[in-house]
């Protein structure tokens, strides 16, 4: 379409929303005259008639609200897309408030925040930590962070991890004591070191998964955090299994410290995404961001 279209299009939003071809030819800074020949252009080149005009009135017709319920949106989406371009000129500045779970948090946001912030003192960051499965629009977050399989389809997700890989482990003690288990089945006679979701209320369901074949296992002990540092604490003092992370535990592993059982149902989940509601307005502080996160 030849950029006059476009210009005529602006005319007809100016006077649809304003009513008046005398306010809307001062907003646009032409004449009443130029303003009306402009829209009887347009008129004649739809063959629609798109605005009814009385002596004291001017309101779209039928034709014209669908018209502009149409195109106003998009043609709003371009000016603030416009305007935050012309943000890039100065200096990144606002507040990013950001939901995630504990261990996204420790392990992926925080290490690149702390390389990011130092160059953005006018960013700032709030980080709310959160098991359950947040709605980041309600809730008014400016973004999540989720495993990758968790983001809503709606919402434009940006990898900012490797896969994850989960582990179940215990206590050379408590191994020797309890006996390693050999299926999943025998996770039923183990003392398990349960997680609460709050999203429900309910436990979390120990996900499993070998040559494909996903099993999810429901286990029980003595201990239920919210929490998956004081389930490490409980593994590594003796007091049952846990499902964690490798990150958590490999240094905890190769100090002797846990053991791994059931090796062979270690699922691998797709990693943690930073994800956003896809007709976010990005600023520039928000942008510098995601590309500070993004998986390299």
């Amino acid at each position: 379409m030849a950029q006059q279209n476009f210009n005529d299009l602006v005319a007809f939003i100016a006077v649809a929303r304003d009513g008046s071809f005398t306010r809307a030819a001062a907003r646009l800074g032409v004449s009443q005259s130029a303003l009306s020949h402009t829209i009887r252009g347009l008129e004649t080149r739809l063959g629609l008639r798109l605005l009814t005009r009385t002596t004291r009135s001017v309101s779209p017709t039928e034709a014209g609200e669908r018209l502009l319920s149409t195109i106003a949106p998009r043609f709003e989406e371009i000016e603030e897309e416009l305007a935050a371009l012309s943000e890039l000129r100065k200096k990144p500045a606002g507040t990013i408030r950001i939901s995630a779970a504990e261990h996204a948090a420790s392990t992926v946001l925080w290490p690149k925040l702390a390389q990011f912030l130092p160059d953005y003192p006018d960013i700032k960051v709030e980080i709310n930590i959160n098991y359950g499965l947040t709605d980041i629009v309600a809730d008014r977050f400016d973004a999540g962070i989720r495993l990758g399989e968790q983001v809503a389809k709606d919402m434009i997700a940006v990898r900012i991890a490797p896969d994850l890989r989960m582990l179940i482990v215990g206590s050379p003690e408590y191994l020797a004591r309890r006996g390693s288990p050999q299926t999943p089945q025998d996770l039923a006679s183990h003392s398990c070191i349960n997680l609460r979701l709050p999203t429900h209320g309910g436990l979390y369901a120990w996900e499993l998964e070998r040559d494909g074949h996903a099993l999810n296992v429901r286990v029980d002990g003595q201990l239920v955090f919210n929490s998956s540092p004081q389930i490490l604490n409980a593994a590594l003092t003796g007091f049952g299994l846990a499902y964690l992370p490798l990150d958590m535990v490999q240094a905890h592993i190769a100090a002797g410290q846990l053991q791994q059982v059931l090796a062979a149902w270690s699922p691998t989940f797709p990693g943690y995404h930073l994800y956003y509601p896809s007709r976010r307005q990005s600023s520039p502080a928000f942008a510098l961001l995601v590309e500070a996160l993004r998986l390299r």
